[in-house]
């Protein structure tokens, strides 16, 4: 099963076209839409989800756009194609890191049929 967290900040402009992004990426590759959600400032907020910029989709662990964690609160740019930024991580990155999450599972599952 696939963990998906998203991390971002309660007044960040980005964070409900983001959540879009991953709703739409989570549809086309027909998993169930469903992630926790993380407000940096919040209390209960670990430490490690602090240190990501918002929004920020990390699936198992890893940051969709394979972004190593800034550390300090900032907003976060994503390169939506060359030359051009966003705001939002684009719907492609996010489902190609849910089936890079996915890959090794069904290599797994495919290797075991051959045994």
């Amino acid at each position: 099963m696939i963990e998906i967290d998203f991390i971002y900040d309660a007044d960040c402009p980005a964070a409900d076209d983001a959540r879009a992004n991953l709703r739409e990426a989570l549809e086309r590759e027909g998993l169930p839409v469903r992630w926790r959600e993380w407000e940096r400032s919040a209390p209960a907020t670990a430490e490690s989800m602090r240190a990501f910029g918002s929004p920020t989709i990390l699936i198992n662990g890893r940051d969709a756009a394979g972004i190593e964690a800034a550390g300090s609160p900032s907003c976060r740019v994503y390169q939506a194609r060359p030359g051009r930024l966003a705001a939002v991580p684009p719907v492609e990155i996010i489902r190609a890191a849910l089936i890079g999450a996915h890959a090794p599972k069904k290599a797994s599952a495919d290797a075991e049929k051959f045994r």
